[in-house]
C-alpha cells in the first residue's frame, strides 16, 4: 500500500522501532515531526496525517471511529517489518487504542507498547458534550478554552471556516464513539497525564489498567490538556524511556 498520503516522517536508516503518532482533534501530523531530532535515531517517528488537514485538506475527514480504524489497518501493516509502538494524544489516544484492539483481534502484528496521553480510559469517559454540533462562534470559543489552537488562528475567521469541518468531524469521532467489551490487550501501557487537565482523574491508572494484562504505568506532567507542548522535553524523555529502556529490561528479564 502507498503510505505517502498517510505517513509523515524523516526516514531513519535502521531504526530499532517505529513510533506511530496519532493527533488530537483538529491536530496535524506535522506537529510530531520535530520529535524525530529529540527521540534520536533508534526511534523513527511516523506521524499519521488523516484526511482533511495539511496536503489532504481537500479530502473528506472521517467522523466514524469504525471507518477510520478500518482505513488505518493497511497503513500500519505496510510498515510492520520493524517493531513499532503507538502514541496518541486525546482523540489520538482513542484511535491508537481501538486500532491496537483491532490488530489483536485479527491476529496481525501489534505494537510493542501503547502510550496514551491526555485521555480518560475508554470505559470511564464522561458523557459527550456534543461539541461537533455547536454553532461556529461557540465552537471557536470552546477551542480557545482548550488552549491547543494558537489565538491568531482562532481570530482568523476565513481560516477557521476552512478548518472547522475537519475539527467538527474529529469531535464527532470522539462523541459518537461507543466502547465495546472485548479481549484485554496483552502489551505494556503507559499513560501520560497533565496535573491541571480536567481528564486527569485520580483513578486514571486503575481505569486504564483494566484494558491490558500487561503492566500499566502513569506519568504525570505539569500543565493542562496540552501538557505535551509545555512539558515537551519531559514528555519525550518519558516516551524514549518507555520505548527503549523498559523494552530492553523486559528482554533481559525473560
Amino acid at each position: 500500500m502507498n503510505t505517502l498520503r498517510w505517513i509523515l516522517r524523516h526516514p531513519v536508516r535502521t531504526p530499532r522501532l517505529r513510533l506511530f503518532c496519532f493527533s488530537y482533534a483538529g491536530g496535524n501530523g506535522n506537529a510530531y515531526l520535530p520529535w524525530q531530532a529529540e527521540l534520536g535515531r533508534d526511534i523513527e517517528v511516523c506521524a499519521l496525517q488523516l484526511p482533511g488537514r495539511g496536503a489532504r485538506t481537500g479530502e473528506v475527514p472521517f467522523s466514524s471511529m469504525e471507518s477510520l480504524v478500518r482505513a488505518l489497518l493497511p497503513v500500519v501493516a505496510a510498515l510492520d517489518e520493524v517493531p513499532f509502538a503507538f502514541f496518541g494524544h486525546s482523540l489520538g489516544a482513542m484511535v491508537a487504542f481501538e486500532l491496537t484492539r483491532r490488530l489483536q483481534r485479527l491476529g496481525l502484528a501489534q505494537p510493542a507498547h501503547l502510550i496514551v496521553s491526555g485521555c480518560a480510559a475508554p470505559r470511564h469517559r464522561k458523557p459527550p458534550r456534543q461539541l461537533h454540533l455547536l454553532p461556529t462562534d461557540d465552537l471557536i470559543e470552546t477551542l480557545r478554552e482548550y488552549n491547543g489552537t494558537p489565538h491568531e488562528i482562532l481570530a482568523h475567521r476565513e481560516l477557521m471556516d476552512l478548518l472547522l469541518p475537519t475539527i467538527r468531524a474529529d469531535f464527532a469521532l470522539v462523541e459518537t464513539y461507543r466502547y465495546d467489551e472485548g479481549p484485554l490487550l496483552t502489551l505494556p501501557l503507559t499513560v501520560l497525564a497533565g496535573r491541571a487537565d480536567d481528564a486527569a482523574e485520580p483513578a486514571l491508572r486503575a481505569q486504564w489498567q483494566r484494558e491490558t494484562l500487561g503492566p500499566c504505568r502513569i506519568e504525570w506532567f505539569e500543565g493542562d490538556h496540552f501538557f505535551i507542548n509545555g512539558a515537551r522535553e519531559a514528555v519525550l524523555a518519558a516516551i524514549r524511556f518507555a520505548l527503549l529502556h523498559e523494552a530492553q529490561a523486559a528482554v533481559l528479564s525473560d
